[in-house]
């Protein structure tokens, strides 16, 4: 089974798998916070989105409270948020866990990838990435502080693209 067919709902509450919300492309899955440090990090995810989306590639933006309660927003908060703040285009899911007991299935599978310093385990921060291929297999990790511009991560994206 491919984590593309691992159940996660939309933002707007309707039933998906990953592979619904990502169209089965190339995709950098973001645990995401309203309430970061971080939070600018949407500027350069819809640029990353925006500049790769014709040639099948997308973004998606998973919303998690678990780190210092950064996202405590509902989703139709987290969606207008997003909107008017940073004219974030792409998908965004449900509220979810990325660690501890409650952690979603589909972080379950990510979190066994290592980052770009060799370590897997635990989500460390909000805007952690994580790139995978059509396929849902997982090419890479990048920690939070990583940002999209990162030539390393433009370049890992420019690799799954082809």
């Amino acid at each position: 089974m491919s984590i593309l067919d691992t159940s996660i709902g939309r933002l707007d509450g309707s039933a998906a798998t990953l592979g619904e919300i990502t169209g089965g492309k190339p995709a950098l899955l973001v645990n995401v916070a309203s309430k970061c440090g971080l939070t600018p990090q949407y500027t350069g995810l819809e640029a990353l989105h925006e500049q790769y989306a014709a040639r099948g590639f997308t973004v998606v933006g998973l919303p998690c409270n678990q780190f210092g309660g950064q996202e405590p927003g509902t989703s139709e908060e987290i969606a207008e948020f997003c909107s008017a703040t940073y004219g974030v285009t792409f998908p965004m899911t449900e509220k979810i866990e990325v660690n501890g007991e409650g952690r979603h299935p589909l972080y379950a599978e990510l979190t066994a990838t290592p980052n770009e310093n060799g370590e897997a385990g635990d989500i460390a921060w909000n805007f952690e990435k994580f790139l995978i291929d059509g396929s849902g297999a997982v090419v890479a990790r990048f920690s939070p502080g990583v940002v999209p511009e990162d030539p390393a991560l433009v370049a890992a994206v420019e690799g799954v693209l082809g």
